[in-house]
């Protein structure tokens, strides 16, 4: 599976997540949060897995087990991405992702991010 394609799986379900939270008196902050996070998919999926910043990312060691996992930092950026402003196009989501995984890097260290509390976790494929 090509990494951009890692990337877009993952956005996918905080997209999800963001619409399930939405209700009126949010001033629309979840929903536009579902709309950036949809938007950034979308725009990964359009992306070839030899884009710079990709490539960064997968040097930062964001791909492991046949995943994408953006780390602790990064995780917290998908969750809070256009929730207080509507800032950020999805190349800038993925410059962020890249610099964070990079900030997190610690040599002779395994990536680690959070759990995502009612979010699925992604399935690996045995294959």
């Amino acid at each position: 599976m090509p990494k951009t394609w890692m990337i877009a799986d993952y956005l996918r379900p905080y997209a999800q997540w963001r619409i399930n939270r939405a209700e009126a008196r949010d001033d629309g902050r979840n929903a536009r949060a579902a709309i950036g996070l949809i938007d950034a998919a979308a725009y990964c999926l359009q992306k070839d897995d030899s884009e710079r910043v990709i490539v960064r990312m997968a040097i930062a060691g964001c791909f492991a087990l046949g995943r994408f996992n953006p780390g602790a930092e990064g995780e917290h950026i998908i969750r809070y991405w256009h929730y207080d402003d509507q800032g950020g196009s999805p190349a800038e989501l993925l410059e962020a992702l890249a610099a964070a995984a990079e900030r997190g890097l610690q040599p002779g260290k395994a990536r680690q991010g959070l759990p995502r509390p009612g979010l699925p976790r992604p399935r690996v494929s045995a294959g």
